[in-house]
């Protein structure tokens, strides 16, 4: 940007330095212009951007009114949740049943005798398994799962704390706790599943005494009766009275006997899974009750009204016009936008997939329009929902409401929410609605950015021509003000002389 050094000198005091920035601010003023429509496109940048969110949510609210699943809700009930509790998957057919809990699942746990100090060198292996109604230890059955068993090597240094990390850290299909009492400490098993078939067996390989030229030091010793050295730790030396047998949850449903390896029994009813809290009081059955959700086809039917609402109010307000204020919206006059609301309100109004409910009226959902007494004109195309009526239809002829969203395969009706979701569909899709605006907007913003810097080039080179022009204005001013002087001083040079 040029400048004057000192402007005004030739020209007598002459404020030319603000007379360039006025008729700077004067080349400038497209400018401005040009900003505001930038500003006025990335507004409408965003309003799209938010009307297309709002029709995004519209899509979902569809999907589920035209998925099977959306429709497949079910309720589940328990008469005494303290006692059993349950769920069921949807699509599962009313029914009722009775649950007897006789015993819950447990997990084997074993305590060994108390040690003190080191153990004792060697091996030992732990089996999963099962046990049967025998208790773990020397006279026990056991019988193991299919499956490598894992080996725990244990130094002569190692004590019953050391084991215990070790076995926690071999993924052995058990946990190590330490119980330490005035002996000594116990090494406490406990196996990480329930059920009968997650039982262990312990067993110990003591390290012989020297042996260490033999190719295998380890003597197997399942059984060691003179309770020493690493024996200690297995099932045959441990405290029987501080055990407890691995076992199945047990149950009646309507007196049929079932079992499970947990509380859950998930495959005893189909679709329904129910748990066992708590062992049930003798003669007093928990009732588990199946039947059909209504009020999550409801939920979802509210859920695509919100949505539809959503859209209608943004596109209301930046659509309309204040004659009081003499403002309009932020996209009033624009005739894809007006386009895009007929549209919607057009899809509302589309029949329905049901001979029995063609409109959305018929359900209990009623669009207001602008000629409704009670509506006004940023209510336009809201939909209410008379949440009484709707019930009594889902009540006696859920089939046909299902019908009228989804279609009728018989017939080859399509229903509401398959034409609303075909419609967002469309508008969200690559060539549609949005992106086509999307593209012009972002065109427009590019196309003014070049203008902009058209308009701040041509600034520039008015402002340097300006300024050199004055800046040449002003160095000639000087000279004649400076000649001006000269003559004025031989002016009176002469008359002195003449005089």
């Amino acid at each position: 940007m040029a400048t004057l050094s000192s402007p005004g000198i030739g020209t007598n005091g002459l404020d030319v330095k603000n007379i360039i920035s006025e008729l700077v601010k004067l080349e400038r003023r497209p400018l401005a212009a040009l900003e505001v429509q930038a500003v006025t496109a990335k507004t409408k940048i965003s309003a799209f951007g938010q009307i297309k969110s709002l029709v995004s949510d519209l899509s979902d609210a569809a999907t589920k009114l035209t998925s099977v699943t959306g429709w497949n809700a079910v309720a589940t009930t328990s008469s005494d949740s303290k006692f059993v509790s349950a769920t069921a998957v949807g699509g599962t057919l009313a029914t009722s049943f009775t649950v007897e809990v006789q015993s819950l699942a447990k997990a084997q746990s074993t305590a060994s005798g108390s040690v003190s100090g080191a153990v004792g060198a060697g091996k030992l292996k732990i089996e999963l398994g099962s046990w049967g109604a025998t208790t773990p230890g020397a006279t026990g059955t056991f019988v193991p799962k299919a499956g490598t068993p894992i080996e725990i090597n244990v130094s002569a240094s190692d004590t019953v704390s050391d084991i215990a990390s070790k076995i926690n850290g071999s993924n052995a299909g058990v946990t190590a706790t330490i119980l330490t009492d005035a002996n000594g400490q116990r090494l406490l098993l406990r196996s990480k599943e329930t059920g009968l078939e997650s039982g262990f067996q312990v067993t110990a390989q003591d390290i012989q005494s020297g042996s260490g030229t033999q190719a295998d030091p380890y003597v197997y010793a399942p059984a060691d009766a003179d309770n020493t050295g690493l024996s200690r730790l297995s099932s045959a030396q441990i405290d029987t009275a501080a055990t407890q047998l691995a076992a199945n949850a047990k149950a009646k449903i309507n007196g049929i006997a079932v079992e499970s390896s947990t509380d859950t029994f998930a495959n005893s009813v189909s679709g329904v899974t129910f748990k066992a809290e708590q062992v049930t009081d003798v003669g007093k059955p928990i009732t588990i009750t199946v039947a059909k959700d209504n009020s999550a086809i409801q939920a979802n039917i509210e859920a695509f009204v919100k949505a539809y609402n959503g859209i209608n109010a943004v596109l209301n307000e930046a659509t309309k016009y204040d004659k009081g204020a003499k403002s309009a919206g932020l996209l009033q006059g624009d005739s894809t936008v007006v386009g895009l609301q007929n549209a919607l309100r057009s899809a509302i109004r589309e029949a329905g997939g049901s001979a029995l409910f063609k409109h959305l009226s018929d359900i209990g959902v009623v669009q207001k329009t602008s000629t409704d007494p009670a509506a006004t004109a940023a209510l336009g195309g809201e939909l209410t929902l008379d949440t009484s009526k709707l019930n009594k239809a889902l009540n006696s002829n859920a089939e046909e409401v299902k019908k009228f969203f989804r279609g009728d395969d018989a017939t080859g009706t399509e229903g509401l929410a398959v034409k609303v979701k075909a419609l967002a569909t469309n508008l969200l899709s690559n060539d549609g609605f949005f992106k086509s605006k999307e593209l012009v907007l972002e065109a427009s913003l590019k196309r003014n950015a070049k203008d902009q810097e058209r308009v701040n080039a041509r600034v520039d080179e008015f402002e340097k021509r300006t300024t050199a022009r004055y800046t040449a204005l002003d160095r000639q001013m000087s000279t004649l003000n400076g000649l001006n002087a000269y003559i004025s001083q031989q002016v009176t040079a002469w008359n002195k002389s003449s005089g």
